[in-house]
């Protein structure tokens, strides 16, 4: 049996509109979608395409550590009563996420499930592979044409560093400047690890805006909080980028409490210093009473394995996904006792702490 989901970027566009046709049209479609440059540029494609269709949708963000595979998630979309959801750039997981209401996933990730009855056009496998606003443009093609929207999916492209192999980046970057295209990345991206993880204000100048360097300009009371959120993310990356790693056989684990979301950054730049090793950048003050963690190697593991192999009987949806060579999650302070005692250290307990060390 073929596999019905879309192969090409030519199968994209039909996909998303076979998908559209299940929606109620009396009910406006709610768009769900992550806080990262890749899946705010996917949500402000799907919106601003949709918006000149003549179906304006409602728009959901995720803020620290929601999914929609969540049950008080779950219940709010539910109280919204869309027409439709569309979800992007959130995973594939296993189960409906609102029975009986039409869904689409567009996404790129490692699926960990079969999610009930959604529509999925996924990116994951394919080579290159798309990132989710890239799959989003094409959806966007379904509906018009929506080419003025291509600087968006270059954000998204660049943010999640998929820039090899891909026509449009290159159109983009000749079009709107590569400066111009990574400077709007750096600002989309630094709410989300803020503290208080509000990335409205990004998400407002990506559906008002009609370049990254408009977005630039400062002429949007936006931007300005988009800057001050770039100062606390690097203020905090610089107070516990010293931190020095804890080592033991191929394993790196370097252990610090902040606010904001640092993590991977601080994972990332570990990778490129131990190069033989998995790196684990646990962060015990994002979120009370979890404990966070982002995994990356240089050694070519797949981490999603990895961390499937040394999975602590307690953990959720929270834990495992993302992407082989990027993934991390979330475990409650005895579940994260025990997974790192699984992979060689057991002396981490996990204690109450105050958001700083």
């Amino acid at each position: 049996m073929s596999d019905p989901r879309p192969q090409s970027p030519a199968d994209v566009p039909p996909a998303f509109r076979a998908a559209l046709d299940r929606f109620d049209p009396a009910r406006p479609p709610l768009i769900l979608g992550h806080f990262d440059a890749d899946g705010l540029s996917a949500v402000a494609i799907l919106a601003r395409a949709l918006d000149r269709a003549g179906r304006p949708a409602a728009i959901r963000i995720t803020g620290k550590g929601e999914n929609p595979w969540s049950p008080a998630l779950q219940q709010e979309l539910q109280a919204n009563q869309p027409g439709g959801l569309i979800v992007t750039d959130l995973g594939i997981r296993d189960g409906d996420i609102l029975p009986g209401v039409p869904t689409v996933l567009v996404d790129h990730h490692v699926p960990t499930g079969t999610p009930g009855e959604a529509a999925v056009i996924s990116g994951n496998g394919w080579v290159p592979e798309p990132t989710s606003s890239l799959l989003a443009f094409w959806c966007a093609k379904a509906l018009g044409g929506n080419d003025d929207l291509l600087w968006l999916a270059a954000l998204g492209l660049i943010g999640d560093m998929a820039e090899k192999g891909f026509p449009e980046l290159t159109d983009a970057q000749a079009r709107y400047g590569k400066t111009a295209l990574r400077d709007a990345v750096s600002l989309v991206n630094a709410p989300r690890r803020t503290a208080r993880a509000d990335a409205g204000p990004a998400l407002a100048l990506l559906m008002r805006c009609d370049s990254p360097k408009e977005l630039l300009r400062g002429g949007h009371p936006e931007t300005a909080l988009l800057q001050a959120a770039k100062a606390e993310v690097a203020a905090e990356l610089d107070r516990v980028r010293r931190t020095p790693p804890k080592i033991r056989g191929g394993v790196a684990l370097i252990r610090f409490s902040s606010p904001c979301q640092i993590h991977p950054l601080v994972a990332q730049a570990w990778r490129g210093r131990l190069r033989d090793k998995i790196v684990l950048a646990v962060n015990t003050g994002y979120r009370p009473g979890w404990i966070h963690f982002a995994a990356r190697s240089a050694t070519g593991a797949d981490l999603i394995r990895f961390l499937a192999d040394h999975r602590p009987p307690g953990a959720g949806t929270e834990y495992g996904s993302g992407h082989a060579q990027a993934t991390g999650g979330a475990l409650r302070p005895a579940d994260w006792a025990d997974f790192a005692a699984r992979i060689g250290f057991p002396e981490e307990t996990a204690p109450e702490e105050t958001a700083h060390d």
